[in-house]
């Protein structure tokens, strides 16, 4: 089933909604809920949130890319659970991909520095045009799936030493890019 047609079952409030999503997407925010929280339960506990969520929002929203949609919503509600699950050092060992960006990009609440952050998303997209198709793969997959360097690796038919150095230096790259473009880094 089509994008369109399950958007349109939400709007419509048809149940089957969540089982055509589940069907079309489950996998994908399974696999991502579970490269971020790293537990089954979690995980799963996360993927259920998310079709709620979703159950919720979309009759306000008709987003455009529902995937991307749906990955937004598993990332927050995951990146959330693990908050909670790290909040008095319950599980610190935890390391998240965005962390590693987190010296280059964070995020803000108010319409000012969510307008900066729009323009550095626009930024990033950007830079990652510059990039070759397969430094843009490693970027994407890591911080947007979060997929892990080994998994990233295997599937590119690389080492994953190859993923962490590919990685470091585009950050590198990227700050030095956002420097230039004025942004306080």
């Amino acid at each position: 089933m089509d994008d369109n047609s399950i958007i349109e079952m939400y709007w419509n409030r048809d149940k089957q909604a969540i089982h055509e999503t589940d069907q079309k997407y489950g996998r994908l925010c399974y696999r991502l809920a579970d490269n971020i929280l790293k537990l089954k339960e979690d995980a799963e506990e996360c993927v259920n949130d998310t079709f709620m969520k979703l159950w919720n929002s979309i009759p306000d929203d008709r987003p455009a890319h529902f995937s991307a949609y749906i990955c937004q919503i598993v990332k927050r509600l995951a990146l959330s659970k693990l908050r909670y699950n790290k909040a008095d050092k319950r599980a610190a060992e935890n390391c998240v991909p965005y962390e590693e960006l987190s010296e280059i990009v964070s995020g803000g609440a108010d319409p000012e520095e969510a307008s900066i952050m729009s323009e550095l998303s626009e930024s990033i997209s950007e830079y990652l045009m510059t990039e070759s198709k397969q430094n843009r793969i490693i970027f994407v997959r890591r911080y947007w799936y979060y997929d892990s360097a080994e998994t990233i690796a295997e599937a590119l038919n690389i080492s994953p030493g190859t993923v962490w150095s590919v990685l470091s230096r585009m950050r590198k790259r990227l700050k030095k890019r956002l420097k230039k473009e004025g942004y306080d880094i």
